[in-house]
């Protein structure tokens, strides 16, 4: 099978969309991701998988923590800047969650600990132990097909 085929069969799977996080010499680097699911809830875990040559990788491990924030259906635009689908700048509202920077409004914001990373293929699946989290009650961003979509 070909790239673009199993591509476009995954994108058959309707996800939100997250923007993951982290800090290294007090710069705040962020990605968008979707590849995010939840894991144990004892001890509470969660997964994000990530490319190893996004730049995104590297400061994770070397931070050894990160936050994932779901964001809400009104932040499309900060999915696209953390995307790099848009080239122009973006007033990004970060604020302070459990010592770390967060996407300011999203619809969940959570603060992890690297609890382990296994390398899978071309990217690295880092399962985080959650801190704490933060809920607001508003409808996700949702992405199916390659587009975002409305929660209906």
């Amino acid at each position: 099978m070909d790239d673009r085929l199993f591509k476009s069969a995954m994108g058959k799977f309707a996800t939100g969309i997250t923007v993951v996080t982290t800090e290294s010499d007090g710069e705040v680097h962020g990605m968008t991701a979707n590849a995010f699911m939840s894991v144990s809830l004892d001890p509470k875990l969660v997964l994000i998988s990530v490319a190893k040559k996004a730049k995104t990788h590297g400061y994770i491990e070397q931070a050894g923590k990160f936050a994932v924030s779901i964001l809400k259906d009104d932040q499309e635009q900060l999915s696209q800047y953390f995307a790099k689908q848009i080239g122009k700048d973006v007033d990004v509202k970060f604020e302070r969650f459990e010592n770390q920077s967060v996407i300011e409004g999203a619809l969940v914001n959570i603060a992890c600990n690297v609890y382990d990373s296994h390398e899978a293929g071309d990217h690295t699946l880092f399962i985080g132990e959650v801190i704490n989290l933060q809920v607001q009650d508003e409808n996700p961003l949702l992405y199916f097909e390659g587009k975002y979509r409305e929660f209906k």
